[in-house]
């Protein structure tokens, strides 16, 4: 029997809810390359570009290609997007029964919710340069993915408060199998 994957083990039963595509990604183990296309937006002002600069985020605005690296070993996970003009790393790993992400000087931690059309993650916790962030200023973040015949299609942005937009992307990967 094949062991969980991190979505699987943080999900529970409502991983099984997933489109197919989406289960077949977060189910992937080992190295993987994917292809797609993506729809970059630069950050809104000055404060946001240095906020995304401090994560790693693409700072233009850009539509092009997109190759994501996997790897995945059950209970972590790396992801490394090579946008058109910039890369961008994080490490995922279960913690306390959440997904926390580390991306440049931010470690974000989400809940997940799956239904049959979408999977969204919920930031419930930011630390940014080891501090706990308090919940008022929490960034608003959307993180979604759906589904089409083979493709996972993703919608990325992060906001502040007097900030505006950090860092946003749109686009899809074609999954295998």
């Amino acid at each position: 029997m094949k062991p969980l994957s991190l979505y699987q083990h943080v999900m529970g039963a409502d991983f099984d809810r997933l489109p197919a595509p989406l289960q077949a990604f977060h189910t992937l183990a080992g190295a993987h390359v994917l292809s797609g296309w993506v729809e970059v937006g630069a950050p809104e002002s000055w404060p946001a570009k240095v906020l995304a600069w401090c994560i790693g985020a693409p700072q233009v605005t850009q539509k092009g290609p997109i190759r994501f690296e996997l790897q995945a070993e059950g209970r972590s996970e790396v992801w490394t997007r090579h946008f058109p003009a910039k890369t961008m790393r994080s490490r995922l790993t279960l913690v306390d029964g959440r997904i926390v992400e580390r991306l440049g000087a931010a470690r974000l931690g989400f809940e997940l919710s799956g239904t049959p059309q979408k999977l969204e993650m919920q930031l419930v916790r930011l630390h940014f340069l080891g501090v706990p962030c308090p919940r008022w200023l929490m960034p608003a973040i959307v993180a979604e993915e759906t589904a089409s015949e083979g493709r996972l299609h993703f919608e990325i942005r992060a906001s502040l408060p007097l900030v505006g937009v950090v860092t946003r992307y749109r686009g899809h990967l074609e999954v295998p199998g």
